[in-house]
């Protein structure tokens, strides 16, 4: 059985490595593993998410879907330190990375926990939730994701969502516009949209 990112336990061989970045004008240092999405790099998608990324002034946690390793999370506690972040993945090497990460970076402001989406999230009344999706997992997993999300968010939350047009953003955005009240594209680049959808 081939493995991916998306899976629970990945069983590819441990190569670990640690490298730095700045994002959002903060610098960061990432330990990364085989097994997980974008182990080298912060992709360009959840990077554009980041630097787009605009918290609405109300009160509520803030959840990143599909943490991986933890950049996107990460960078939003960071930058909002009055906010409580929850970080979930279904894979658990994803999330044993990402508790290492918040501790290089010193970062406690933060929750990780496993999830398959947004199954084992208790908390309600998010303020904003942010997701770079698993494509390969396929649509009515992603589609799940946004259902679930829209249950989860208080009202006036935000959900942000960062796909290629060539991997469903059309889809993805009219799937968004008959769950939520308010739908934007906030940017859009090499091919990448950064959608926010408003629950009204």
């Amino acid at each position: 059985m081939s493995q991916h990112y998306y899976s629970e336990n990945p069983q590819t061989k441990s190569n670990p490595r640690e490298w730095t970045d700045v994002l959002r004008g903060e610098k960061f240092r990432f330990q990364t593993d085989t097994g997980v999405f974008s182990k080298s790099e912060v992709d360009f998608g959840s990077r554009l998410l980041i630097e787009t990324f605009e918290e609405a002034e109300i009160v509520g946690p803030v959840l990143d879907v599909g943490c991986g390793y933890g950049p996107i999370g990460m960078v939003v506690a960071k930058v909002l330190p009055h906010k409580h972040v929850h970080m979930v993945d279904v894979n658990t090497r994803a999330i044993e990375l990402a508790k290492i990460n918040v501790e290089k970076n010193s970062i406690s402001n933060v929750q990780i926990y496993e999830s398959d989406g947004l199954g084992a999230v208790e908390a309600v009344d998010f303020s904003a939730i942010l997701t770079n999706p698993p494509i390969r997992a396929g649509k009515e997993t992603i589609f799940r994701f946004y259902e679930e999300a829209a249950e989860k968010l208080v009202d006036g939350g935000s959900l942000w969502v960062v796909i290629q047009k060539k991997q469903g953003a059309p889809s993805t955005q009219a799937k968004l516009e008959e769950l939520f009240g308010e739908v934007r594209i906030v940017d859009k680049k090499k091919g990448y949209f950064i959608f926010e959808a408003k629950k009204v």
